[in-house]
This record gives C-alpha cells, structure tokens and sequence, in this order.
C-alpha cells in the first residue's frame, strides 16, 4: 500500500505539470508581455525624452493612449467574436506575433505623425494580449476555483510585468535612447513569449463541466447569456459604469507616477521604485479579490478595495520619504488590481461563458475608451494648471462614486435565477 505522503506528492507533481497548468502558465506569461506592462509602465519613463525630441507639449505624447484605446475598442469585439467562433489560440498566437513587430515600429518613428502610427497598429495588435482571449480561456478550463486562477493570470501576469518592465527599461535607458529601449522590449515580447504560448496555450476542453456554474438541468451547450440578454441587467451596466470609471482613474495615476515623483523632487530611479510597488500590489489585490468571490459569491464584498486608492492618493501627493511613498504605491496597486481582477470574474459569472467573447469584447472596449481618454485628461490638466493635483483631486471623488456603486451590486444568483429561468422554466446550478 502506497504511503499516504507519496500518494499527495504525487498528486501534487501531475497538477503541477498537467495542462491546466501549463495553460496557467502560458497565459500569465502571455498577459505579462502585454500592453499594460509593454507600453502603459513604461510611457512615464520616456514621455519626457519623446517630447523633447519631438518639440511638443506632454499630452502630445500621452495620446497615445487615446490612441491605443480607440484602437482596442475598435477590435476587441472583433477578438471576441473571432475566439467564440475559432478559440482564442490561433487569435493570440498571430497578434503576438504582430503585436511584437508593432513595438519595433514604434522605435522607427521619425515624424509625431509616424509615433502615432505605430501605436495605432501596438493597440490593434496588443489587443490579442489583453485580459478577453486569456480570461475567456481560463474560464473555460476552470470553475470552481475560477477566481482564484483568473487572479493568478492577471495579478501575476500584470503585476511582475509591470513591476519588472519598467526596472529592464530604466537598465537600457541608463545607457542608450528610448529608440533602443523599445526595440529591446519588442526583441523580449518575440523571444521569451511566443514558444511559450505556442507550447502550453491550448483552447478549453469541450463540452464543459457538467457543474460548470449556471447551468440549466437538461439544456444542451454552453451554459448563459447572448450579449443582447446581458445587456438588459442592471448588473451589467454597473459594471461596466464603475469599473470603466475606477479603471480609468488609477490607470491615469499609474501612469503618471513618475512625472508626479520626478516634479516633487524625487530622482528617476525613486519614482521607478514607486511605481515598481504600485504594480506589484496589483497582484495582490487581482488573487485576493479572486480568492474572496470564490468563496462567499458577493461581489458587493470588494467595494472596500475600492475605497483604498482614496487613502493612497493623498499620501502620493503629499506623502515625505520613501516609506510613505512605497505605501501610497501599495494602496493605490491594491486598489487598482481589485478592479482588473473583478471584472472578468463577475462576465463569467453573471452571464455565463455562451457569448463571454462577445460580452467582454464590448466591456473592455467601452473600459479601453476610458483607460486611453483619462491618461490624456491628465496631461492636458497639467499643461493647463502646472500641477497634476486638480486631476488627483477628481480621481478621488470619481473612485468614491465607484464605490458605491459596486456596493451596491446584486448578487451573482439573483440575476441568472432572473434572467434563465422564465426562459427555460429550470432553475440554473451553482
């Protein structure tokens, strides 16, 4: 009879080398190499040397975000419906492909016009890195502990990127131009994450899980929604209002972290460690936030999280020495990993996975819209005021707004019971 110990190491060694953790792996370092950590951690870094070479204020610079956001509003509900249609392995295995090839564009730049450009094809292209394919195929091969995963692919993945990016940008922007420093971030997105995607990516098993949360007794299928059924919840347009607006808001002071720091006083490298710990604390708070709506099903349980970046805010302001500035970095990347981390938790599990390419690409579309105008709100209030405090001051009363409305948020049962069982005269599991 096997020993009981070497019977669970040996359970433990086939989940850690089986294909659900291969796609877990895959897919956190495909969401790694992404535009979150790519281009929006690193923007600070180099907004100043691109304005001055280029003659034009900040915001010239900073719209490019705009920019990437128009774009990726555009395609993401093309992605969606193409990885619904197709899966989501192909789709992510050519944009990565172009989406590397976008990066080493934008160092050709020689004109504003060219920059622009360039970003344009970086938001199309890194469109396929973002959180719809991954979390659509995470969803997929997970339901029980989907949270939990879904917090892993998008806390880790969005966490070290952005935490580690910016620390390999400043090594090659200590000794060359930030020309070469994209071309060596577009080299690192080719090299280190196409055999891994092209290796451990696979699409979710078919059919799904018996168990797989709302599903509905004796009906054949995907189990939830159309996009059309969705779109008639309240919870959906919640949603969509106070993580588009939260999102929007952090993402602003996320990448302002360095112009803010360098303005106070602080050295480059100072403001990277800040902005180093904002990013990291993201992955805290996406598992953590996974971890507590796999267990108590309430979504209206985070809103404190939200609360938090209205604590951090004021200490990045007005916050002396680096300890406090480190906290304030901690709070606000809390803050702002709960609001990445609940929203394809609360697609999946309000509206089920039938049309979750669908329903994502338009929530993350109308989100990309106001993570790429914020940022540019930003620089356009600091052109005008010669101080970024005026735009702080309104992300703090747009994240308490936020707040309150994820409070007040319906449960995740109430709405399929509602919205499934006039339908199919069945009342849905979970």
């Amino acid at each position: 009879m096997a020993h009981p110990t070497r019977k669970a190491g040996g359970r433990a060694r086939q989940m850690l080398f089986s294909r659900p953790a291969g796609v877990v792996f895959a897919s956190t370092v495909g969401t790694a190499l992404g535009i979150t950590s790519t281009v929006v951690a690193i923007l600070g870094l180099v907004l100043v040397p691109i304005a001055h070479e280029f003659a034009v204020p900040r915001s010239s610079i900073s719209l490019v975000f705009f920019i990437i956001a128009i774009s990726t509003a555009l395609v993401y509900p093309l992605i969606g419906h193409l990885a619904d249609r197709h899966g989501a392995r192909i789709v992510v295995l050519v944009g990565h492909l172009l989406f590397a090839a976008s990066l080493y564009a934008v160092s050709l730049s020689r004109t504003l016009w060219q920059f622009y450009a360039a970003f344009v094809l970086v938001g199309l292209s890194g469109s396929v890195l973002g959180p719809i394919l991954f979390t659509k195929i995470i969803a997929g091969w997970f339901d029980r502990y989907r949270g939990f995963f879904l917090g892993i692919i998008s806390g880790v993945g969005y966490g070290l990127g952005s935490s580690l990016m910016p620390l390999f940008a400043v090594a090659v922007l200590t000794g060359h131009d930030w020309r070469t420093t994209y071309q060596a971030i577009a080299s690192l997105v080719l090299v280190l994450g196409f055999p891994i995607l092209l290796l451990f990516l696979r699409n979710p098993p078919q059919p799904p899980p018996k168990k797989t949360f709302m599903r509905v007794p004796g009906v054949p299928g995907v189990p939830g929604m159309t996009l059309a059924e969705a779109a008639r919840t309240r919870a959906f347009w919640m949603i969509m209002l106070s993580i588009s607006i939260g999102s929007g808001c952090m993402l602003a002071v996320f990448t302002h972290v360095v112009p803010i720091l360098t303005g106070n006083g602080l050295s480059l490298a100072q403001a990277a460690r800040v902005l180093s710990t904002f990013a990291l604390f993201t992955v805290f708070g996406q598992i953590g936030t996974g971890y507590l709506l796999d267990l108590f099903h309430r979504p209206k349980l985070i809103a404190p999280f939200f609360f938090i970046p209205v604590i951090g805010l004021p200490l990045l302001m007005h916050g002396s020495g680096m300890p406090v500035l480190l906290l304030a970095g901690a709070l606000m990347g809390l803050g702002m990993g709960t609001e990445f981390g609940l929203l394809p938790f609360c697609l999946s599990r309000y509206f089920g996975l039938k049309a979750y390419g669908k329903i994502s690409g338009l929530a993350y579309g109308v989100i990309a819209l106001t993570n790429g105008f914020f940022p540019v709100l930003m620089d356009v209030a600091y052109d005008m005021s010669g101080s970024y405090t005026p735009a702080l001051n309104v992300v703090i009363f747009v994240m308490i707004v936020g707040t309150v409305v994820i409070a007040s948020l319906p449960g995740f049962m109430r709405v399929a019971r509602l919205y499934l069982e006039p339908v199919t005269g069945k009342r849905p599991e979970g």
